[in-house]
């Protein structure tokens, strides 16, 4: 039987086996913020491609000025792309009210924050807390798939909404900008190298807490 694990302990394991992920990757705040809506429904190499399209020194106001069709054209590699355009169009609407300036932005209050960007058409929820957390500089966490897989794994009775998960998760991890920023960056380093849809479990660093592996040892031990 895994033992359990605390959020903290979690967070301090795969540090230990990571190292820091300085995440976001992204060249600037202003070009994080355009990949949380660019990365919706795809892969990051996918973002990476739409970002060199618009390059490194695009600013808010040369999208502004920019024709829908040629955003959308630009960030094709990004998929659904006609729809993200007007998403990123949308987003850009809100973000004139604050002149373009994201230390406008980070003057408002975490909750303000956050309703204000759910209710731009186009910003969910992860979207949302992705920004709030790499570019507004707002803690919290991101209840993500690959969050959610993960504390499966390990055995915790997660939430079915997004809203309920994060609200859980947050109520016993520190209120700290930075580490929720790694605790993020380490779940999707872990999702993508070991607990994936169909876990690889050989050499993962969690497997003394993971349920899903140490059922696999038991069984393995059984034979």
């Amino acid at each position: 039987m895994a033992e359990r694990v605390s959020y903290v302990e979690l967070f301090e394991k795969l540090y230990r086996f990571y190292g820091p992920q300085g995440w976001w990757p992204a060249a600037s705040d202003f070009q994080m913020l355009i990949s949380a809506i660019l990365v919706q429904r795809t892969n990051w190499k996918n973002v990476e491609l739409a970002l060199e399209n618009l390059g490194e020194d695009i600013t808010a106001v040369d999208l502004m000025q920019m024709e829908e069709a040629e955003l959308a054209e630009k960030i094709r590699p990004s998929g659904f792309y006609r729809m993200k355009a007007k998403k990123i169009i949308n987003w850009l609407h809100w973000f004139q009210q604050y002149e373009f300036n994201i230390e406008n932005v980070r003057q408002l209050g975490q909750a303000a924050l956050r309703n204000e960007l759910l209710e731009i058409h186009g910003v969910g929820e992860e979207t949302a807390d992705a920004m709030m957390l790499y570019a507004f500089d707002k803690p919290g966490f991101i209840a993500d798939n690959y969050a959610r897989r993960l504390f499966i794994c390990i055995g915790y009775d997660i939430p079915k909404t997004y809203h309920a998960f994060k609200t859980q998760v947050e109520a016993a991890f520190p209120d700290d900008l930075e580490m929720y920023q790694e605790f993020h960056a380490l779940i999707v380093q872990h999702g993508k190298q070991y607990c994936k849809k169909e876990p690889l479990c050989k050499g993962c660093p969690l497997i003394s807490y993971c349920r899903v592996g140490s059922q696999k040892i038991d069984d393995l031990r059984m034979q």
